[in-house]
């Protein structure tokens, strides 16, 4: 009866090996579908040696010393180290911790040269005051947005808040943009009447400070406030706004009526 029943019934004979096919399908299947989503996703970003050497490219084809100090730095620092360790008789220890501290200026080195090349290619772009201002760490406060705007010569105004106070740093000739500089300080001394405002005008002209320096100057103004009051004081300017931009005189836009014989026709 067995045999009959076997043989009545092939597919049922059949279904351990079906079943197991089935089974290295589907993970074949699967296999496949994770490595077309991997593949998919996009392509890879560059790793921390690939973006170090594109950013040595960029910064040695606009700084010619940046090599020059590099190698200073590296050998150096390894020079130096090694002559230590001759003097207490342990110099392999000393010329091993000299490359491990050579390179590690050389990259201290890379980095500073290629944060002042791209701050370079910046000076006089509409903006690059704000990524140099980016630049300051902890204790400051700073809109992304310039906090006031003249429309008509396109000069800037981009504010930050700090130890020191507010600084104001201005985009564009002196002499042009100081008429907004005012006007910006008076909206700001109704609210705050006691708090420091210091103006830093941004540019290559003669007192003007170059987005390389920036950072620095801001850095040395002396401390006036507490770390509580940058906060508060931030909150008051952001209630405030930016300032509205100037309607042209003599036109009340709340004011305005169509023309009558305009809608006639005549």
């Amino acid at each position: 009866m067995a045999k009959n029943s076997s043989a009545s019934n092939p597919a049922a004979a059949a279904s351990p090996s079906a079943s197991g096919s089935s089974a290295t399908g589907g993970r074949s299947r699967r296999l496949f579908s994770r490595r077309g989503s991997s593949a998919a996703s996009g392509p890879r970003k560059p790793g921390q040696l690939a973006q170090m050497r594109q950013a040595f490219d960029l910064t040695r084809r606009n700084d010619p010393k940046l090599v020059p100090y590099m190698l200073l730095a590296f050998f150096g620092s390894i020079i130096v180290l090694l002559a230590v360790g001759l003097l207490v008789k342990n110099w392999i220890t000393f010329l091993i911790l000299g490359i491990v501290i050579g390179a590690l200026a050389a990259m201290i080195i890379l980095s500073l040269r290629a944060q002042n090349a791209a701050l370079t290619q910046l000076e006089g772009q509409p903006g690059g005051a704000r990524a140099a201002m980016s630049l300051l760490r902890r204790g400051w406060i700073m809109p992304e947005e310039p906090v006031a705007v003249n429309p008509r010569s396109r000069d800037l105004i981009f504010r930050a808040v700090g130890r020191p106070g507010v600084v104001l740093v201005t985009e564009g000739p002196t002499g042009r943009v100081q008429q907004i500089v005012n006007a910006e300080k008076t909206r700001m001394r109704r609210i705050l009447p006691d708090v420091p405002i210091h103006v830093i005008h941004s540019g290559t002209q003669d007192g003007q400070v170059k987005l390389q320096d920036l950072p620095k100057t801001m850095r040395a103004l002396p401390a006036k406030i507490t770390k509580d009051e940058v906060v508060a004081v931030d909150k008051r300017l952001t209630s405030i706004g930016r300032a509205a931009l100037p309607i042209p005189k003599g036109v009340d836009p709340t004011k305005a009526r169509a023309s009558r014989k305009g809608l006639r026709g005549r």
